[in-house]
């Protein structure tokens, strides 16, 4: 084949090298802009997979990068006028020239034809090219030619940096973080040949605009660095290699996704690798990754198919198939940890102490779990286990193993939890007149002795016409009051779990059928009138409500009231107002639901007027000894919803009005919601009010391990963590987990306690205790 690489960056000489040694027929040329063995760059972080995988491929070439490599464990954190450090981190770096004069070099010796100092504009230029890498970078001009092919998304973030470096070495990948007048800074550093770092300066665009850093030239720039972080740089000098660039030399990173990544121009099948295709934030390091990891799979596709032309199509698909499950891994992590940067002043360098703001940079991407820096670092992550005991008032040894985040006891107001681990409200549609029976009695009480802190029932009605269907759960009489006061008595009696109770009224998607008859489908007999904020139904076939006038909402709020005293009635530990979801009080929180012109609609502060009313009766009504949460849908997935600056703001009303704990959930507003699923998806919500708005919150959605709940708790994104679906396969959730990560000490239930021990040797036996 002729195959051109269009850019000499690490993607189109890599795959170059690969191609011509594994199929020297194969005519290949990278063409690049530059000189030849010139670049511009510092350097650049590997993944110790893709040295691996090089190995594999390219001994040589790998022979000569890893001699080249800076190697180093531990990661160190300026803060607050703290040193922390943690090892076992296990980062190479390499002067991005070295890098590529390495693979230029080799690409050489197997005959690959290198065309230094051309600017290419078009493919076409290659009409003889059976193939045309296009590896010509973020600006990609190949790219830009066939927009309406590649489809790039392009998003442009907030944050600006400067890419810098300085002759001082660091022996660790180093993060410094400095408060200015105007906001906060921070410092990547970290070494990457004999004589050289890497020194990355970030700032919000509100601190760079009140600096007014981009009126001053790259020296202004790095004079202002310089002194920023004289403390970290001790005397050394910045330098920059970017006196090419005019003006500031202040950047913001561009994230990249393209819809596709080849296309037949006519003559040659082109192909996007590299930045051309995707980018990903250098807060995880991984843009060089991507490239290489890019050049092995097109090459092992070649390999499994075929180096003939007419195999091309065929390489392309499933190269693209392959690559882009890793890419977007690679780019969700990158975008976690992206982010954590650009709120990190609001958020947590203003907020957490440095302790637990060195756990929450740790654990920033999310591919960093708790008990992953166990295997990296135990002793570090035992010494924050006691910190954070400590800071739970448990008396601490200064040695030796204690209680993880999850199991330490948690206080508001009156109530303490034995432990951090919530049974989510989850709907059984079990219920005959809302009376809670021998079911609810034997369902809630196994999960109270499974180990679990604080187990809520599902939401639990507030009136006949405020169910969601006949089976629901409802507490507006005497008679389910007594039921509620059976199950307390229970779980008082036979656990050291507490019980919560959370009230709502179903509003516009009330009178359905039971979830397994069919979900959110109106009954055909025995409904019953509905309410909402506005008349709009919940489906094209749902009854459509009443929009409420005040003698409605009078009338339900003394049914949330006479809830609240019946709720108090039981000895119940823990009341929760339901304020999500699209049911009623949802419905005048969202636009989507709420197209009033009176008071009730209309702005933040009227949407939230009637939950507000709502929530002050039941905080009146509820002992000032005992905790009251709000269950907020913080995104609505849909456009013209809510957000999660939205939530945001009426979190922080629920707050100035008395409320404890805010327990985000999110969407089940409408029905053309898009959200975007995944492990702890909903957890950067609760993140942002914990830490933004500073309320206790409750993380919910996708945490099926201890190992999730531990790192979340621990970071301080939440302080509790509910936990639905596993519940329901398995009663005693969290004490399995406590076993699954080698933590005996949690005790079980008398009765129980002779199936511990074996449940924990079958555990050692099996290999599953840590």
């Amino acid at each position: 084949m002729r195959i051109v690489c269009i850019g000499g960056g690490p993607a189109g000489l890599y795959f170059g090298l690969l191609m011509k040694k594994l199929h020297p027929a194969h005519r290949i040329t990278v063409v690049e802009r530059n000189r030849a063995y010139d670049t511009f760059g510092w350097g650049v972080v590997f993944s110790d997979a893709t040295m691996a995988a090089m190995k594999v491929w390219d001994p040589e070439s790998a022979a000569e990068i890893e001699d080249a490599f800076n190697h180093w464990d531990d990661i160190e954190v300026w803060f607050k006028g703290t040193r922390q450090r943690t090892s076992g981190h296990g980062f190479v770096g390499i002067g991005r020239k070295k890098l590529l004069n390495i693979l230029q070099t080799r690409c050489e010796a197997l005959g690959v034809e290198l065309l230094f100092e051309t600017d290419v504009d078009s493919d076409l230029d290659f009409a003889d090219a059976d193939l045309i890498i296009a590896s010509d970078g973020f600006n990609s001009k190949i790219r830009n030619r066939y927009e309406e092919v590649f489809q790039p998304d392009l998003v442009t973030r907030p944050n600006r940096y400067i890419w810098l470096g300085t002759k001082k070495l660091y022996d660790a990948f180093t993060f410094d973080f400095r408060k200015s007048e105007h906001g906060w800074f921070q410092a990547h550093i970290y070494k990457f040949d004999a004589e050289t770092s890497t020194f990355i300066v970030e700032t919000t665009e509100e601190a760079y605009q009140a600096h007014r850093l981009g009126d001053l030239d790259q020296q202004g720039s790095i004079d202002f660095c310089e002194n920023l972080f004289s403390e970290v740089l001790d005397g050394a000098e910045l330098m920059t290699n970017a006196r090419h660039l005019r003006g500031s030399a202040w950047l913001n990173f561009n994230r990249l996704i393209c819809g596709r990544w080849s296309h037949f121009n006519g003559k040659s099948h082109v192909v996007l690798m590299g930045d051309a295709a995707h980018t990903a934030h250098f807060a995880i390091g991984s843009g060089t990754k991507l490239a290489i990891d890019d050049a092995i799979e097109l090459t092992r596709q070649f390999q499994e198919h075929g180096h003939q032309a007419d195999k091309i199509p065929a390489v392309l698909e499933v190269y693209e198939q392959v690559r882009r499950v890793d890419v977007a891994r690679i780019q969700n992590a990158a975008r976690n940890a992206m982010e954590w940067f650009e709120v990190v002043g609001r958020r947590y360098a203003d907020t957490l102490e440095p302790e637990q703001f060195m756990y929450s940079m740790l654990t920033r991407s999310q591919r960093i779990s708790h008990e992953n820096l166990r295997l990296r670092d135990k002793a570090w992550l035992e010494g924050y286990e006691r910190w954070f005991a400590r800071k739970s008032d448990l008396t601490i040894s200064d040695n030796g193993r204690c209680l993880p985040p999850m199991f330490t006891p948690y206080t508001l107001r009156g109530t303490t939890l034995p432990n951090r681990v919530v049974v989510s409200p989850m709907a059984m549609y079990s219920a005959t007149d809302g009376l809670l029976g021998d079911f609810h009695l034997v369902h809630l009480g196994a999960r109270a002795m499974g180990g679990a802190g604080l187990v809520f029932g599902e939401m639990t009605c507030v009136s006949p016409d405020a169910r969601i269907t006949p089976g629901c759960l409802g507490l507006w009489n005497e008679d389910q009051a007594a039921g509620w006061r059976r199950l307390v008595q229970f779980v008082h009696g036979n656990s050291a779990a507490k019980v919560g109770i959370q009230i709502g009224h179903a509003g516009r998607k009330g009178a359905t059928k039971l979830a397994w008859d069919g979900i959110d489908q109106p009954l055909q007999e025995g409904g019953w009138p509905l309410l909402s904020a506005s008349a709009l139904p919940y489906l094209k076939n749902s009854q459509v409500p009443k929009a409420m006038d005040r003698a409605d909402m009078d009338r339900v709020l003394a049914d949330f009231v006479r809830t609240t005293e019946l709720a108090a009635s039981t000895g119940a530990d823990w009341l929760e107002l339901h304020c999500a979801h699209g049911y009623l009080l949802s419905s005048f929180l969202s636009p989507l639901t709420n197209q009033r012109t009176d008071e009730y609609g209309g702005s933040h502060e009227a949407r939230a007027r009637y939950p507000l009313e709502v929530f002050a009766a039941v905080r009146a009504a509820w002992p000032q000894d005992k905790p009251i949460s709000v269950r907020l849908s913080c995104n609505d997935w849909t456009e013209g919803g809510n957000t999660p600056e939205d939530a945001a703001i009426f979190a922080g009303m629920f707050k100035a009005a008395g409320a404890d704990l805010i327990d985000c959930s999110s969407g089940q507003v409408s029905k053309e919601e898009k959200p975007v699923y995944g492990r702890l998806f909903q957890t950067p919500f609760s993140d942002k009010i914990r830490n933004e708005i500073g309320i206790a919150t409750i993380a919910v959605g996708a945490i099926s391990e201890a190992d999730h709940a531990n790192s979340i708790i621990a970071a301080g994104r939440a302080d509790l963590c509910a936990v639905a679906r596993p519940h329901l396969a398995d009663p005693a959730w969290a004490l399995h987990e406590a076993g699954k990560i080698g933590l005996t000490s949690i005790p079980w239930p008398k009765p129980y306690l002779s199936a511990k021990s074996q449940f924990e040797a079958n555990l050692a036996r099996a290999g599953g205790a840590g």
